[in-house]
């Protein structure tokens, strides 16, 4: 029989040596920002402030790289994947294998020699500016959501079990984040990913050995799992209704990383803060390997804690409301009693909560900096107006994601969530960038027209499911549990659950009810959210191309050759060398320089 602590017993474990950790991490990291605020160029220059002055050594950018968008959000929300639906989104990891090296050799070259400080820049000398607009206030709209919600979610699921109050935990990140970007700059930043990054993984490798070890080993957490299902690397269905797919997840996969890591403000700013292109280069390596272990440590980490509870759900049992507080359950119940391990752990979430806040302050406000403010406000400002500007913009967009705490409750399940931003909004972004950048014979008109019907396909797909799903014509069906060793279930409860041979699934009685057929959600919602990045991308490059043939293809030899892929010598080095010219497009041949932006 598992036998778990009542809530009021958890929260009363969280005591004074936790809050020293947690307030610990906080310190060092303002720390960070005053001492960077004193140091070298005292961030009196954009260039200091925005681009830490293309000075930085591998090792940290590669932490940041791993800290920006590894955030609470997968340190929470993939255990809790696992322990709900099973394995098959740890082969998301495949995926990795095939967005760094992309990353690497197609879009961080393009980015490196233009030497630009907001990406979009790329976006005016390709096409237009009005393109730049759409492709930088689209950007701000998916970091600002996203920043809400890797802050609102750790904060709420850590108060169940903690008692830590989630509006005085999310103004306590908000605060110190908005204090050590402003002060410190980029290094500021880019430093404290790295101590925070170190946090994280101490953290979640702590929490999990001492896990496998209070179980029984590996072999009672895989048997666990495999009783119930959940050990799962085989669905090769092609059905893009199907949640989680072979296909989904390393195709769908590709396209929602690459979005992230090859064409994203917060990455590609970055990668420009080295001196040498083979710098930001064994950045991404190193953090393709970062990244791999992070996602092992806490998918193991969501059979671990299945095995904990394998006869006794928590959700069921209504120990926890949300699977997102599953993980730290878990900790507060076999950890708790350890004083300052519980602090460590929560340190560690926000620690990936910091970071995600740090590096999208400062990139929002190097957009809105070189993008709005410098070509259409204060045309000619001195570089000292600028710097004095740019950090006035981080504060702002502090308390505009502050605001947006509210709005990302509402989201659901955080690691969906999180993903689906990236996918509706992310995925037009890489798919403008990437016809840019491949497609030689697309014109601005194309671009324009391409990403506008993009976003609105899937701004229509998301609030739609959104909708469905508050209607309750959609709905997961998680893998099978037991409550059979609970101490104490409720009975409401009991009678609500569909029984199985003395487990449960998560279709409760409500949705026993058939939905008819006039009911059925739109098929388009029913589209896996891992394929959200790879329509939006599509749609661009598809409706791009066919405006740019109706109203005149751009001449690809009066290009800037600087601002396409040469895919002959990139993709295709191995064909013979006629062929690779062909491949080129001549592109630039006829290229005239003329004055950038």
């Amino acid at each position: 029989m598992t036998v778990i602590e009542d809530t009021e017993k958890l929260i009363s474990r969280f005591g004074w040596p936790d809050y020293l950790v947690f307030v610990a991490m906080l310190s060092v990291s303002a720390i960070i920002g005053i001492y960077y605020a004193c140091a070298g160029g005292k961030q009196s220059t954009t260039s200091e402030f925005l681009m830490a002055g293309r000075s930085m050594s591998t090792f940290p950018v590669a932490m940041s790289l791993i800290a920006s968008f590894m955030s609470a959000i997968t340190l929470l929300g993939t255990p809790a994947e696992v322990y709900q639906f099973g394995t098959m989104y740890w082969l998301i990891g495949i995926s990795y294998f095939i967005v760094m090296p992309a990353t690497n050799y197609l879009y961080l070259p393009i980015f490196y020699n233009l030497q630009v400080t907001s990406a979009y820049e790329y976006l005016e000398l390709r096409f237009h500016k009005v393109i730049r607009c759409l492709g930088s206030a689209t950007f701000t709209v998916q970091m600002s959501l996203y920043m809400a919600v890797v802050v609102y979610a750790p904060a709420l699921a850590l108060s169940q079990v903690t008692g830590i109050n989630v509006y005085l935990s999310v103004t306590a990140i908000f605060v110190v984040c908005i204090f050590y970007t402003v002060v410190g700059g980029m290094k500021a930043v880019m430093w404290t990913d790295t101590l925070q990054v170190i946090i994280m993984y101490a953290a979640m490798i702590a929490v999990i050995v001492k896990g496998h070890v209070d179980v029984g080993g590996w072999s009672v957490v895989w048997n666990a799992n495999q009783a119930t299902g959940r050990v799962e690397f085989s669905d090769f269905d092609v059905n893009p209704g199907k949640r989680h797919s072979f296909w989904s997840l390393v195709v769908g996969g590709y396209f929602t990383w690459i979005t992230i890591y090859g064409v994203n403000q917060s990455q590609v700013q970055r990668y420009l803060t080295v001196s040498k292109i083979n710098q930001a280069r064994n950045a991404v390596w190193i953090n393709l390997v970062g990244l791999s272990v992070l996602l092992s440590v806490c998918c193991y980490g969501g059979m671990v804690i299945f095995a904990k509870y394998a006869d006794c759900d928590p959700l069921s049992a209504k120990y926890v409301s949300k699977p997102d507080q599953l993980f730290p359950l878990f900790v507060m119940d076999t950890l708790g009693h350890i004083p300052g391990v519980p602090g460590l752990f929560v340190a560690g979430i926000f620690s990936g909560a910091l970071s995600t806040v740090s590096s999208g302050l400062n990139s929002l406000a190097a957009i809105c900096l070189e993008d709005f403010v410098k070509p259409f406000c204060c045309v000619g400002m001195s570089d000292e107006r600028a710097t004095k500007v740019s950090k006035g913009l981080a504060i702002g967009f502090g308390f505009l994601c502050f605001g947006l705490v509210f709005v990302a409750s509402q989201l659901g399940n955080i690691l969906e969530a999180a993903l689906s931003i990236f996918g509706i909004i992310g995925g037009p972004l890489l798919g403008v960038f990437t016809l840019g950048i491949f497609f030689p014979w697309a014109n601005s008109v194309g671009a324009g027209v391409g990403v506008i019907a993009s976003l609105g396909l899937m701004l229509w797909i998301g609030i739609g499911t959104q909708v469905a799903k508050a209607h309750g014509f959609l709905k997961l069906t998680s893998k099978l549990y037991s409550t059979d060793g609970c101490r104490a279930l409720n009975a409401t409860l009991t009678t609500a659950l569909v029984e199985l041979n003395g487990f449960v699934s998560s279709t409760t009685a409500s949705s026993a009810t058939q939905t008819s057929p006039e009911d059925e959600p739109l098929g388009l919602y029913q589209l896996s959210y891992m394929w959200y990045s790879t329509v939006g991308c599509c749609t661009v490059i598809v409706v791009g191309l066919i405006v740019s043939a109706l109203t005149g293809f751009q001449d690809p030899r009066k290009l800037n050759p600087g601002l396409i892929c040469n895919t002959g010598n990139t993709v295709y080095w191995f064909l013979p060398k006629n062929i690779r010219e062909y491949l080129r497009f001549e592109v630039g041949d006829d290229y005239v320089t003329t004055d950038t932006i």
